[in-house]
């Protein structure tokens, strides 16, 4: 009988002869490998059950010539989106039993997308993925040879390295849509710094739809993502708002013009339509509730999770259609009321 200590443990030749198999197609049912007959690959898995065998993830990086590890790579945000995005990797990361290893380049601290992934590449990743980056940053990963299949996140398709994005154009194109369908004329587009990739698509894919529209082309403001700069914009103007809506750059942003609207006096939706982007939890329980933009950050982690392992193994890698968003119409829009002289 097996007292549990490390000299007892089970070991994969254990299994073997309890399935009455060869040890390499132990190995092969452990690494789902095709054309295994069903009944020997039960057979395989009743020993495994039996003899509560757990691989050693080491021995089975050496047989394989992979780690089981996802890298990823993080731009200086603790964003809403780019953190989702990151969680989306790591839980589908773990249904498959691998394990997630993220980087923040930050250019506060100097690091760069080379620290980044000679960080990464030092811990033995199979396949490394970059989150939420700037233009600079993709730019620099073009020249980098990391040794390992690379994705980034970003909408846009690149001709040299792998992409998948959630669709930004066509979660502008909603919120446009939903502004100009209630009878908005003069919407403001709120927007993420232009260096960011998705802030580049949503701005541009706003200006077109408006375009469209035939609605009235007005400068943009550029922000940084956060609520502290969106509260100090509304609370600094020094006039009631010449525009009837706001298209906004993310939820927080929203929330930050929520406040210092809500300061000055100017009542949403009643003067002012607020559309947010992201769907963060909070932003049904914002007041008034907010329309948004939600983004699926679950099914884009899994799908880049699945794009990372077929490069990894060899296989051949899923379609890369953006994601799609969906907009979520809640109390922060309305039509347009008519302004008095």
């Amino acid at each position: 009988m097996r007292d549990g200590g490390a000299s007892e443990r089970p070991n994969i030749r254990q299994v073997a002869s309890i399935a009455g198999v060869s040890h390499m197609t132990v190995s092969r049912v452990l690494n789902d490998y095709p054309g295994i007959r069903e009944a020997t690959r039960q057979r395989v898995l009743e020993a495994i059950e039996q003899l509560n065998y757990r691989p050693n993830s080491a021995a089975r990086a050496l047989a394989t010539q992979r780690n089981r590890r996802i890298g990823v790579m993080l731009e200086g945000t603790t964003a809403f989106g780019p953190t989702s995005a990151l969680r989306g990797i790591e839980l589908a990361a773990g249904e498959s039993e691998y394990s997630v290893t993220s980087v923040t380049i930050s250019k506060e601290r100097g690091t760069t997308p080379q620290w980044a992934a000679d960080q990464l590449t030092s811990q033995g990743v199979d396949a490394i993925c970059m989150i939420a980056p700037r233009s600079s940053s993709v730019a620099a990963m073009r020249k980098l040879d990391v040794g390992v299949p690379l994705l980034i996140i970003k909408s846009d398709p690149d001709p040299v390295v792998m992409t998948l994005g959630v669709d930004q154009a066509m979660g502008a194109g909603l919120a446009v849509d939903h502004l100009a369908e209630l009878g908005h004329r003069e919407i403001l587009h709120f927007a993420g710094p232009l260096d960011w990739l998705d802030a580049r698509m949503r701005e541009r894919a706003f200006q077109a739809r408006c375009r469209a529209w035939g609605l009235p082309q007005r400068p943009i403001v550029v922000g940084n993502w956060t609520a502290e700069f969106a509260y100090d914009y509304a609370r600094r103007l020094n006039r009631r708002p010449e525009y009837t809506a706001i298209f906004a750059a993310n939820d927080e942003t929203a929330l930050g013009l929520l406040h210092g609207f809500h300061e000055r006096s100017v009542a949403v939706p009643e003067e002012l339509s607020i559309v947010g982007f992201d769907d963060m939890p909070l932003a049904a329980h914002f007041l008034p509730p907010l329309t948004t933009v939600r983004q699926d950050f679950h099914a884009l982690g899994k799908h880049a999770f699945d794009m990372l392992v077929a490069a990894a193994e060899g296989r051949e890698r899923p379609a890369t259609a953006p994601v799609p968003v969906e907009l979520v119409v809640r109390s922060s829009t309305a039509a347009p009321r008519e302004r008095t002289a």
